[in-house]
This record gives structure tokens, sequence and C-alpha cells, in this order.
């Protein structure tokens, strides 16, 4: 028997029974119901603080801040406004940041590579340093650096002195500042065209190397090009750069630059607690390349420095960026602790002293979540175009 609307076809389902569209359905659900809590939230947080006479909006970054700030890479001083504030923060966090990547995958590549290191005594320490330092929270270490170590340096009247030219005390380390002068702009100029000169010699090196076998010196080249152009440039006009020496006066030192200690302690423990962490992945990356692959190149009579450089790393890159990425994004967010010890950061800075000022909470800490989540996309994002440049081509 057939019923008066035809037999139905498995073809085509009924709308709520074809799971495309029940997906589709379940999603605008979802999203809706998502942005209504959200929408709720909001004009709850709103209409409590308007309760509370709490004025919103992001007028206040245009008032005056009324507070020093130890250490600004930037213009500043109390006149100034939130507005800032805000970029000494910033530039702060990604001074911290920044050094802190550098030192951390130095020195977690050599300890990782020591950890192979066929010499009983090298390999053991490596494990020591990382069995140490990786069990040990974070904060502590940052503690131990600032309080213990730098802490204990000795006072500005008996600092340190090296060479004439700096000083370490426990107010920091001051090295000389450099003073440009007119012509130090061709200097910049040169060294720019003499590392985009050096890469493209490089990448041509490895090319031909490639096709011929032919080795160049692409190193020493390029680093002659590096060093030497701009050190030419540098008496061709003139010598116009000079350098401001520090000097103690009465009670403190003036001239020169001043790493203060806050810097230090929180760049070594951060430095010394991700290492461990690279350090491990380093070494999962180079266990990961089959050891054909090193017995293959020693076959061939390459030492085992360049079996290390231009056999086994490369392969292993696959297995290392991706933990490494991560990484480098707890290290940028671990930086959030130099609140501990009064590093001028901008969770210290922006988030700590302008927000108990202003009262402006909702947008302060907006400001900040949008700043460390833009850096950890860009480093995300760089990563992944690395990862993507060292990948091996199937063909």
């Amino acid at each position: 028997m057939s019923s008066d609307q035809g037999p139905l076809r498995p073809g085509n389902p009924k709308p709520w029974n074809d799971p495309r569209v029940r997906s589709l359905v379940f999603q605008i659900i979802a999203m809706a119901a998502v942005a209504w809590v959200g929408y709720t939230l909001f004009q709850n947080t709103i209409t409590n603080m308007e309760s509370r006479g709490i004025k919103t909006g992001f007028g206040f970054l245009n008032e005056t801040a009324g507070f020093g700030i130890i250490m600004s890479l930037i213009e500043y001083n109390e006149t100034m406004t939130y507005s800032r504030t805000f970029l000494v923060g910033l530039t702060n966090t990604l001074l911290v940041s920044g050094l802190g990547i550098l030192f951390a995958t130095i020195v977690g590549f050599i300890v990782g590579i020591a950890r192979l290191s066929t010499n009983w005594l090298v390999a053991k320490l490596a494990l020591a340093y990382i069995e140490i330092f990786r069990n040990v929270p974070l904060l502590l270490q940052i503690f131990f650096w600032y309080f213990a170590v730098l802490g204990n340096l000795p006072g500005p009247r008996q600092a340190t002195e090296v060479a004439g030219v700096a000083f370490l005390s426990n107010r920091g380390i001051i090295i000389p500042k450099p003073v440009f002068e007119s012509g130090a702009g061709w200097m910049g100029m040169t060294l720019v065209i003499a590392l985009i000169v050096s890469t493209t010699l490089v990448i041509w090196a490895r090319r031909r190397q490639a096709a011929t076998g032919r080795i160049f010196p692409a190193f020493p080249v390029s680093l002659a090009l590096i060093l030497g152009l701009p050190t030419l440039v540098y008496f061709l006009t003139g010598q116009p750069i000079g350098w401001d020496i520090p000097t103690f006066g009465t009670f403190r030192f003036t001239g020169g630059i001043t790493a203060i200690p806050e810097l230090g302690a929180l760049l070594v423990a951060l430095t010394i607690y991700t290492a461990t962490f690279i350090a491990e992945i380093v070494r999962s990356g180079i266990t990961s390349v089959s050891s054909g692959q090193t017995e293959a190149a020693l076959a061939l009579g390459l030492p085992p420095r360049r079996v290390l450089r231009l056999v086994v790393v490369p392969q292993a890159l696959r297995v290392i960026i991706p933990p490494l990425t991560s990484q480098y994004l707890n290290l940028t967010k671990n930086s959030s602790l130099a609140v501990a010890i009064g590093y001028p950061d901008l969770v210290n800075v922006f988030m700590g002293t302008s927000l108990n000022q202003t009262g402006q909470a909702v947008e302060i800490v907006a400001m900040t979540m949008a700043v460390y989540l833009t850096i950890s996309l860009s480093i995300s994002l760089l990563m992944n175009i690395y990862n993507r440049a060292v990948a091996l081509e199937e063909r």
C-alpha cells in the first residue's frame, strides 16, 4: 500500500533527520546561548558599577598618572598619562619575555645536547640541572635570585667595578650608554644592508652545496660583512657614536644605563626554569631521529659536530618546534610573576598601580588580557610559520 504523500526517499531525509542540519541548528543555539550569557553579564556589570558610582569607559587613559616607575624603556615621568604607563608596562613585559625566550632557547639547547653526551660527567650534570630546577616552583626561584643572590650584593659605594666602565651593586648593573650623533643613521643602514646580504649569501651557499656538493664559507664571510661594513662606516663618518660612562656621585650613580635587580632576578629565573623543559624537548627530538642517519653521516666522513648541525638537528626540529612553542607561551605568561618582586611589567604597573588609583577594573583587566592574548597569538603565528618552513616536503 502507498500513502497519499508517496513513499519516503532514502536520499532525501526530513530536515530534522539530516545530521548536517541538526549540527548547524545546535551550533546556532549554542552560540546564541553564549551570546546571551555574555550580554547578561555585561549588562549586570554595567548596572552594578553605575549603582556604586563607578564610571566606565577608557577616558581615564588621558588622565595624569602621578606616580613614578623605576624602569622605563621609553620616556616617562609622573606628569604623563595612564596610557603612557600602559606603554611602559607593555615594553617592559616585551623586554623580559623576548630576552627570556632567547636565553632559555640557548641554554635549553646546550643542556639538551649535553644530556646525550657520551661524557658521563657532562650528561649527569645536565640531568641534575634539569631535575633540580624543573621541580622547584618558579616563584621560589624568583625569590631566591632576588633576595638571596642579588639582594646580598654590595651597596653603590662598594660596587664591583668592571673594566672601569660598568658597576655591579644591589641597585643593579650599570653599563655605558651609547650616545648617537649625526651620521649614526648611516651605520644603521649599513648594518641592515649587511644583514640582508649575509642572509642572501647563506641561502645561496646552501642551495649551491645541495646542487653541487661544494662548500662556500658563508658564515665567516657573513660575519665579516656584519662586523666589518658598519665598522668601516663608523670611521668614515667621523665616529658618530659615543659613550656615556657611569660615574658615582654623592649618593648614587649618574649616567649610563641601569638594569635594575628586579629585571635580573626575573630574567635569570625565567631562563633557568624554562630551559629545563626546553632541554627535555630537545633531547626527545634528537632521540627521535633514526640512529641510521647519524651512522650514515659519520660513514661519509663528517665530524660529529657537523653531523649534529647538518643532519640530526634539522630533522629533530619537526618534533621540537610544536612543544617549544608551548614553552615560549608559558614563559611569556609566567613573566607576570614579576609583580611579586616589583618589576614594572604590565601586570604590576597597569593592572596594579593604575587600577588601584582609577578603579577602572573592567577596562584595565580587559586591556591586559587582550595584550597577553595578542602576544601569545603572535608567538604561535611566527612559530607555525617557522614550523612550516622547516617541515620536510613529501615528493
